[in-house]
């Protein structure tokens, strides 16, 4: 393993720099994203992530706008609320000619937008002379193409690269370009309208003249061309409409919520624009990448928790998510990869390493959750769709998926699912706590394998018991009997197994002597959520949960404070994951402590009032909580993050005590309750089957008001109060 690109032990995810303290902003259109400052550059130095990106490959890796050979000053800069649009407000220094100031500051305005579709970026750039003298200008943009995989951008080092060809340069545009050791040649071309008075190979300048109150628009494109292929971009102004068409498609098939609450609304909505941003287009349809910059690429486990999370505001995305985790599932074993036959992609990669198998990553199926998670993504889509025909099409892979976890999962045959690396460059710890430090004993000491984690046994419990489900569907009787007792018995070998009397909550895992780490962890709350867990301890864990030493106040830690290796700024050991909230969250609220989950609910929705954007960022720091102030930011936390947007949906979920019945078909409402924050929420356009329904949920003193403001086809609902 390559000490040289390691964060807690994850040796791909190196913090070369801190993004805590240099705020960015992110654009993304499926398998292309952008890094930009807050003037709308990208620097060569620095906060090294920044750049336009394009299926694992950094195209263009410096952009800096300069007027008169100065940086312009800074007004404001924002992204829209749907993720669409970039913009920046910038203005003039005082420029000297001699000792007299011939543009004095403020009287120039310089605007800039960018957007993403296909695989280029467009920028509209304009300047307007708001003063009552004609000034003259020279605008220049600085440019260079490292062509650096992203993992090379994280700061993995190599022995050798492939060659920089010479720039082609045109009146009108320059194209560089990159051969890679993997034989494949990758070309950057930016064009410019007009065509500007001088272009070279690093350097695109303007002389412009500008008469009180004119104004001048000035249009760069950035096209990546990976190989041999070939992209022809439209003008900016069909760009922008074809890709505000798009939002409008997404848009138009999930329900629309509004709540009493702006900044929850704030919330919410940024979400949905984030998961819209982050879904990429595939055969199967949308699915929503793991999270910019570093995981900007199809995850498994990511992939089936986001989809899940969401699942009841859009199934578009767990049907996606299905098909192309079925299409992928490993076939044959591959040590090199951590592959076996019926396993669940954990996460496939592309770029010149990955082509090249210096990183293990280009498909690799190194997780010991994916697969029994993928079941039972599948179960839940049918639960939520009815969608019989889909069913019959993955029941295969769905069965393909239980022997792995029956064969390959079971290492040593003692009825638990474990994992232990095969592949030297592979992760060594395969759940989602995935650093090498993430899981250990009581003492610090580090686990060894094979390792069986405590969430994994409730996912394959709940996997068994969705698959049994699903058989009954398909009228395989003696299938789902069979699946039934396994989930039985696994059930109660879990309990004799992890259960910790003296921690009051479930161990971590078992090493490969079966001896339990007794480590308190949020691991325990998505016990609770796979449904696992015995009633008395389901609620003895709950208690612990929200015990100070493990609820900072924004959220549940991943690691209790005072266990051997907690640490509120670790990765994966004290700090502060959303998605993993959410979960634990849904796990109380199934054993009926949804004043515990509310608990929960109300600190993240107080961090997302403080954070930028109002969006979630992948994980933050699990420091208590002061009073006055927010969370503690960890410095490279993907924002966004496709799980972490997820969150406020499943917890609404788990608020309103929402479920769906294929068969009748019907909506349930069990115990609905509200926050503090929250008197009212209306859910609109809400489709189940054929019907559409709109709701409004009332918050009373001691229950929640459910009314149907609007129904068509045919459809049940159901409330338990």
């Amino acid at each position: 393993m390559d000490e040289t690109i390691q964060l807690e032990g994850k040796w791909y995810v190196l913090a070369t720099s801190s993004r805590a303290d240099d705020r960015i902003l992110v654009l993304k259109h499926d398998d292309t994203f952008a890094v930009f400052d807050r003037f709308g550059d990208i620097h060569c130095v620095g906060a090294g992530e920044q750049g336009i990106y394009h299926r694992g490959t950094r195209f263009l890796s410096q952009l800096e706008l300069r007027v008169n050979g100065e940086r312009p000053m800074l007004l404001n800069s924002s992204v829209r609320q749907d993720n669409s649009l970039l913009t920046v407000d910038l203005t003039t220094p005082d420029f000297y000619e001699g000792d007299r100031i011939s543009v004095r500051k403020g009287v120039v305005h310089v605007f800039r937008a960018k957007l993403l579709w296909g695989s280029a970026c467009y920028e509209h750039l304009r300047l307007k002379n708001y003063g009552e003298v004609p000034v003259r200008l020279r605008l220049s943009l600085h440019f260079a193409a490292d062509y650096a995989d992203i993992f090379e951008v994280r700061g993995f080092t190599r022995a050798q690269r492939g060659q920089d060809l010479a720039a082609n340069l045109l009146g009108d545009r320059v194209t560089l370009a990159y051969r890679g050791l993997d034989g494949a040649t990758r070309h950057t071309t930016l064009r410019c309208i007009p065509a500007p008075a001088a272009i070279g190979p690093g350097t695109i300048e303007y002389d412009l003249h500008l008469a009180p109150r004119d104004e001048t628009d000035l249009y760069l494109t950035v096209v990546c061309e990976p190989d041999d292929a070939t992209h022809t971009p439209v003008d900016y102004a069909t760009a922008l409409t074809d890709y505000e068409a798009e939002l409008g498609d997404a848009r138009a098939r999930g329900c629309r919520i509004i709540t009493s609450n702006g900044q929850f609304n704030d919330w919410i909505n940024r979400s949905a624009a984030d998961l819209r941003m982050l879904s990429t287009a595939t055969p199967e349809g949308p699915y929503p990448y793991a999270g910019v910059p570093w995981y900007s690429t199809p995850f498994g486990r990511d992939g089936v928790l986001t989809a899940l999370q969401y699942l009841w505001v859009d199934p578009a995305f767990a049907r996606a998510v299905l098909g192309f985790l079925s299409n992928a599932q490993a076939s044959a074993e591959r040590a090199e990869q951590d592959a076996e036959p019926g396993k669940i992609l954990h996460e496939a990669r592309e770029g010149e390493l990955a082509a090249l198998g210096e990183i293990p990553f280009g498909c690799y199926y190194g997780s010991i959750d994916s697969t029994p998670l993928f079941v039972v993504l599948a179960g839940a889509y049918f639960q939520r769709t009815g969608d019989v025909e889909f069913l019959r099409r993955i029941w295969p892979n769905v069965e393909r998926a239980l022997e792995w976890i029956r064969r390959y999962g079971d290492v040593d045959g003692d009825g638990f699912v474990e994992y232990q690396r095969k592949s030297e460059k592979g992760l060594v710890h395969q759940g989602w706590k995935d650093s090498e430090d993430a899981i250990f004993h009581r003492d610090g000491t580090p686990v060894q394998g094979p390792v069986a984690l405590a969430e994994v046994q409730g996912y394959v419990y709940l996997a068994k018991l969705h698959a049994a489900d699903l058989a009954q569907v398909l009228d395989l009787g003696d299938r789902a009997s069979a699946l039934r007792r396994e989930a039985a018995a696994l059930r109660e070998r879990f309990e004799r197994a992890f259960w910790s009397h003296e921690l009051g909550t479930y161990a971590i895992a078992l090493d490969g002597r079966k001896q339990p780490c007794l480590v308190r962890s949020s691991n325990a709350g998505q016990v609770l959520w796979s449904g696992i867990a015995s009633p008395e301890h389901a609620k003895r864990t709950g208690e612990t949960l929200l015990d100070p030493a493990s609820f900072s106040g924004w959220g549940v830690r991943t690691i209790a404070q005072g266990e051997a290796r907690y640490n509120p700024m670790s990765y994966h050991n004290g700090s502060i994951w959303p998605h993993d909230n959410a979960l634990v969250g849904m796990g109380l609220a199934c054993y009926g402590m949804k004043d515990r989950m509310l608990s929960i609910l109300s600190a993240l929705f107080d961090a997302s009032v403080v954070m930028d954007l109002h969006r979630l960022p992948e994980l933050y720091c699990g420091f208590v909580r002061r009073p006055n102030e927010g969370p503690t930011l960890y410095p490279v936390a993907c924002s966004p993050q496709a799980w972490a947007s997820s969150t406020v949906f499943y917890l609404l979920q788990a608020c309103l005590g929402l479920s769906f019945d294929s068969e009748a078909p019907g909506l349930r409402f069990d115990h609905p309750r509200l926050p503090h924050f929250l008197y009212q929420v209306e859910v609109r356009e809400l489709r189940v089957g054929n019907a559409v329904i709109d709701l409004a949920f009332e918050r009373h003193e001691n229950d929640v008001g459910v009314n149907v403001l609007r129904k068509t086809g045919e459809l049940d609902v159901s409330v338990i109060l």
